[in-house]
């Protein structure tokens, strides 16, 4: 069936378990990031099996999903927990992510034990997590609590305003730690490796939180490929279904695309061109590489890639399967799309 996904579970086991050797030298934990497979079983055993003890996802789905499939805990709730969902997360959930003191005392009183908790301050990128210049204040009064534990602070970068970890940024989460005398700071995500591998991710930082460089071996926030892991863990297949020559640039006055944004398009000249049956209700076209040679994504449809197919060496038919490597974005919408399948390959 097409369009689908093809994930190789052996890779990324392999790829968690050179993670988890690097950081354990440095007396770091990782933690394994499993939502952008939604929780999927075999991925979370590939962590597992990798070294990974703390398994960690955004969705309660998810975690219910991976503890009913006999994945034990620990496990950690990395999105900020709304509280319409708190009681029945404390049921699964044995670590979290929180950022506001009315979500700590909402903890305090729903909590059957204690729970260990990350306070978020917010070095600069401007997400989640109070302000570092203010942390002090907000936190110092929630500690102590006998349910509700403060066990550290966390922060996370590049996800939403791209920043990126520097020398001082991390200073500021370290100041924050040793005047709470909390002696346990959790970074995220991926990007943080940069400055491990650079030298200047302090001794202090306990935890990394990883996803991406785990199960696609790149790092989409530093730009780059990590060269000591495997990339091509994920191959997403889709069915050509027309192959002609046509101008490459529409004709007639541009108004939006099914999408409301405004196309550009440049003169090649008359092209070979293939429409492929995935589209934006699935994937995410700006993430897709394809991997026949000298292809390249043209632009896409709610239901339709168009696939730029003239410099490439093979004859393009109708009915022939073409093949993409996706990015981190690509393959998270994907993967929630029941239109697209999914094989796990070991």
């Amino acid at each position: 069936m097409f369009p689908r996904l093809i994930v190789n579970v052996k890779k990324i086991r392999e790829n968690v378990e050179r993670l988890v050797s690097l950081l354990s030298e440095k007396g770091i934990e990782m933690v394994g990031v499993t939502k952008l497979f939604m929780g999927d079983p075999r991925i979370a055993r590939a962590f597992r099996e990798g070294g990974v003890s703390v398994l960690a996802d955004s969705r309660l789905e998810n975690i219910k999903r991976m503890r009913s499939s006999g994945i034990e805990p620990p496990f950690m709730m990395i999105r900020i927990p709304p509280p319409s969902k708190l009681g029945e997360m404390l049921e699964y959930v044995d670590n979290f992510l929180v950022s506001e003191p009315s979500t700590v005392e909402m903890i305090e009183e729903l909590a059957e034990k204690p729970v260990r908790l990350f306070y978020m301050v917010d070095v600069g990128d401007l997400r989640e997590g109070v302000m570092f210049d203010r942390a002090v204040e907000e936190i110092e009064p929630l500690l102590g609590k006998k349910k509700a534990r403060i066990v550290g602070i966390g922060t996370n970068v590049g996800c939403f305003g791209g920043v990126l970890p520097s020398r001082k940024n991390l200073e500021v989460l370290v100041d924050v730690a040793n005047s709470l005398g909390l002696s346990e700071i959790s970074v995220g995500g991926t990007v943080y490796l940069m400055a491990l591998e650079r030298g200047f991710l302090p001794g202090d930082v306990t935890q990394i939180r990883i996803g991406e460089a785990a199960l696609l071996g790149t790092d989409v926030t530093g730009n780059r490929e990590i060269g000591y892991l495997n990339q091509g863990t994920v191959t997403l297949e889709a069915e050509v279904v027309e192959v002609k020559r046509k101008p490459s640039v529409p004709i007639g006055e541009i108004g939006r695309d099914a999408m409301g944004r405004v196309p550009h398009f440049e003169d090649l000249g008359i092209r070979r061109r293939a429409i492929v049956a995935i589209g934006e209700q699935d994937v995410n076209p700006e993430g897709l590489k394809p991997l026949s040679e000298g292809a390249f994504v043209v632009h896409a449809s709610s239901d339709h890639l168009i696939v730029d197919v003239t410099e490439v060496d093979e004859e393009i038919s109708v009915g022939d399967v073409l093949r993409f490597r996706p990015n981190y974005s690509a393959i998270l919408r994907a993967m929630t799309s029941p239109y697209v399948e999914k094989i796990f390959l070991e």
